[in-house]
Order: C-alpha cells, then structure tokens, then sequence
C-alpha cells in the first residue's frame, strides 16, 4: 500500500508541474520600465550659505532617490573652493554609482606633479554606461579675458542600458550672459548632434533661460519639457534661496512617457535639483 500510494503522489506532481511550468514560461516580462532622473547645478559644492560641503550634494541626491543624474559646475582638482577634490569620483563612490565626466576646460597644475585642474558637466549613474563622448559646442570662454565664440567641449553624452532599456543621456550648461547669441549657437550645436540618436533620449542641465526664451523654442519643438508635462505653475530653480526663475529643465524624447516631476527644495546649493519620474520601452535604443 506505501509503494502504491507513493506511485500516485508522484503522478500528481508530475501531472501538476506539466500545468504550472508551461504557464510560467510563458509569462511576458515588462516591455517598459521605469527610472528617475535629476539634473542638479552644484555650483561646485558650494551651498547658498557660501560654504563648500561635497557631504550636502551627496545627501540630497541620495534621499531623492533618483537614478540618473545630470551634474553640472562640478569641480575636479580645481582649486581651494572645493578643496581640491575630484568631486565627481567622491560622489560616484559615496553613491555607488557608475559616473562620467566631461570637462569645459582643462588646465596644467599649479604646481608640477599635481593633477590637471578640470571643470565641467557629469553624469551619476546606477545603471550601467554603455558608451560615453565629450562633443563641443559653440562656447564664448570664461577664462580667457577676451573670447570670441568658438567650439569647446563641456556637451555629455552617454549610452544607458536601463534594466534592458537603452537611453542616450545628454548633459548641458549654456552661456549665462543676458546676450542670447551664443545660446542659440548652443542650442543649434546641441540639436545636430542628438540629431544622430533616434531612440530614447534626454537633455538635461542648465539653460541659463527661461521658458519663454525664443532660443529655447528649437528644443521644445523637438523634446517634452518634464515640468510642462505634469505642471501648470512656475516651477522656479534659481536662486535657491529665493526662486524666481526657472532655468534647469530636464526634456525628453516624445519616445519617453514623463509620469511625474518635481523641484526639491534645499539650500545645498545656489540652484534647486528637479527630478522626473518617467517611463521607456525596451528594446530601443
């Protein structure tokens, strides 16, 4: 009877696992997922109190929970106002992030056998940077005491693969003078060469504009304005201290579903991070 009684039992369970298993192989995985993204001027560490503290960065990034990162006036071996930190290599790793930086200038040391002295745009990432490049952009230098427009680097682009989504992740900083000129060389510049992607893509940093600036309109024609998606009020991002301004955006290729944004508040420095919630589908680039 225990020989027999085993026979069925094991009959059972074969005759179960011929239901159970063809069903579980042939569930469909998400064709979408689902990231947070956040582009922050970090005014290379330096808070609305005047004081430099990496430390500040690193908090805000890490309670907001974002996945993406674009960074801009980040400090790599430049001087005493950030204590001659690699900013972004201290950041990377007191996040456990995948990082890549993409200096405006690059200078000598001051001194012989010390680093070279860099400053520019980054890039924070959890999900792994399949493919990075440093392009140039039209730029008026605020180094050389007289400039003239001329192409510089400081344009970030990345390659993402976002749990089997791919991403093309740009990182801006457009001139600050009130002449729109050499913005909108910028923005020209920056459009031919996201021109080249034809996938998912996001632009992210600093436009030194407002919404309203005419040598924006290019890039709204082409790309989603987070904040725009989800808001109908300001959303100002400078200064920190006071907002009444909004020049930080975060725009998205029409590919992208924009699920939410937000402006964190916080004083660690002279702008306020934005974030956005957003949604892309695999199998593209």
């Amino acid at each position: 009877m225990k020989k027999a009684s085993l026979i069925v039992i094991s009959l059972t369970l074969l005759f179960l696992s011929s239901i159970t298993l063809p069903h579980a192989a042939n569930a469909k995985a998400p064709s979408t997922v689902n990231a947070r993204i956040m582009t922050y001027n970090i005014h290379a560490g330096i808070g609305s109190d005047g004081q430099y503290d990496r430390g500040r960065i690193a908090k805000e990034i890490k309670i907001s929970h974002a996945d993406i990162i674009a960074l801009q006036e980040v400090d790599v071996h430049w001087g005493s106002r950030s204590n001659h930190e690699n900013m972004i290599k201290e950041l990377a790793e007191e996040l456990n992030m995948f990082y890549f930086f993409a200096p405006i200038y690059d200078f000598d040391p001051l001194n012989t056998g010390e680093p070279r002295r860099q400053y520019g745009v980054a890039v924070l990432s959890k999900y792994p940077i399949l493919k990075t490049e440093n392009h140039s952009i039209t730029r008026l230098s605020t180094q050389d005491p007289d400039p003239s427009p001329e192409p510089a680097p400081g344009f970030l682009e990345v390659l993402l693969n976002v749990k089997g989504a791919k991403l093309s992740f740009y990182v801006t900083h457009l001139d600050f003078r009130p002449d729109p000129s050499v913005r909108q060389m910028q923005v020209h510049d920056m459009l031919e060469i996201m021109s080249h992607s034809k996938g998912a893509s996001i632009l992210a940093g600093d436009m030194n504009a407002a919404p309203d600036a005419p040598e924006l309109a290019p890039l709204f024609a082409q790309f989603q304005d987070a904040w725009d998606e989800i808001h109908t009020e300001h959303g100002f991002t400078f200064p920190a201290i006071a907002p009444n301004i909004r020049i930080d955006y975060l725009l998205a290729s029409r590919q992208i579903t924009v699920k939410q944004a937000n402006v964190l508040s916080t004083l660690a420095s002279d702008h306020l991070p934005v974030i956005a919630d957003i949604s892309l589908k695999k199998g593209k680039k």
